[in-house]
């Protein structure tokens, strides 16, 4: 399967979860009508699934200042750069991070705010 493809699948399973675990793609999301959505997302780092996977985050796990975000990944608070910032509408209302790691410490690469509710 398609890396994007396997992406979007796990990212439609997070959608439907009420904690953060990363969900496995096993082919039930593919015919949801969020999955073209979810493969559209991109930051100025480049499309979010093509080397990420992504993750629901707690609201107590991210936090909002004059605009600037700050998520905990992996017990360590990440400043979100700006251009990670996806701004389009939230569909699924879940606050959202894709990571991968520079020396070891978690960066995002796309990030999407949900309601803090």
């Amino acid at each position: 399967m398609r890396p994007a493809r396997q992406c979007a699948a796990v990212l439609l399973g997070l959608a439907v979860l009420t904690h953060s675990a990363l969900a496995r793609d096993d082919g039930r999301f593919a015919n949801s009508p969020l999955k073209p959505w979810f493969e559209s997302l991109h930051s100025e780092f480049g499309q979010c699934c093509s080397d990420a996977d992504g993750y629901v985050i707690a609201d107590v796990d991210w936090e909002s200042d004059r605009g600037r975000y700050r998520v905990r990944i992996d017990e360590e608070w990440v400043v979100v750069p700006e251009g990670a910032v996806i701004t389009v509408p939230n569909k699924i209302g879940r606050t959202m991070v894709w990571k991968h790691y520079v020396d070891g410490h978690p960066r995002v690469r796309c990030f999407m705010p949900g309601s803090m509710t």
